[in-house]
């Protein structure tokens, strides 16, 4: 069985991590189906692993930090990436894990001039159309010099990377369901995020996320056997 190693470096808000799980929960149910194990490794709280053969396959989490931001967990965490992307182990990247990779392999972050991007959202991958869930304001501006656009949305022009075949990240949430977004927009994008942003996120929650497409994607990465 292949072994993830998920690098958390957020936690899910107080009010929703009883009922909807920590972020790491969610990514343990949205590949559940796949013969993965698990362990967690809480960057965001100093919980590092020894190094990249900890585990077979890497997963970034998001989180309400910036990249940018000068928090004593980030320069460990961009070393590790570095080593990670050494050893050729494949690694994928979620919002912030997407930005924080493209930081650490020489690309930029920043807060976006055009603002937030919330709730379901309609992306080019590959050359299809997906809908998965938004929360961000930051975007990776800048791109690394390996990096591979593979999908976009009309507000965010570098939405998924691809380097090579070890490292995969979305600026989008695949992890977020419906029930997860919903506790968002209550107990996180109040006052927070415009309220038309909100009230436009609020009208999709009945449409379906391509999370079983997304998840087979991830899926697929961490299970390739030919890696150059």
């Amino acid at each position: 069985m292949m072994k993830i190693g998920i690098l958390a470096t957020g936690h899910s808000p107080d009010a929703l991590i009883n009922d909807l799980g920590d972020y790491d929960a969610l990514f343990k149910k949205l590949l559940g189906s796949y013969d993965f194990e698990f362990e967690t490794y809480a960057v965001v709280d100093g919980v590092f692993p020894n190094g990249p053969e900890a585990a077979d396959g890497w997963l970034i989490t998001g989180s309400k930090h910036g990249a940018y931001e000068p928090h004593d967990w980030i320069p460990p965490l961009e070393d590790l990436i570095r080593k990670i992307r050494h050893d050729k182990r494949p690694l994928v990247g979620i919002c912030f894990g997407h930005q924080i990779i493209a930081q650490a392999l020489g690309g930029r972050v920043e807060k976006f001039k055009g603002g937030w991007s919330v709730g379901l959202t309609d992306y080019e991958i590959d050359g299809q159309t997906y809908s998965l869930n938004a929360w961000h304001q930051d975007q990776v501006v800048a791109l690394p010099e390996d990096a591979q656009v593979i999908g976009q949305s009309d507000f965010c022009a570098n939405a998924v990377l691809s380097y090579g075949d070890h490292i995969l990240t979305f600026q989008p949430h695949p992890e977020f369901d419906a029930s997860f977004t919903k506790g968002l927009i209550d107990h996180r994008g109040q006052g927070v995020v415009p309220d038309d942003l909100l009230n436009s996120a609020k009208s999709r929650l009945q449409e379906q996320a391509a999370q079983p497409e997304m998840a087979d994607k991830i899926a697929r990465h961490f299970q390739q056997e030919k890696r150059t």
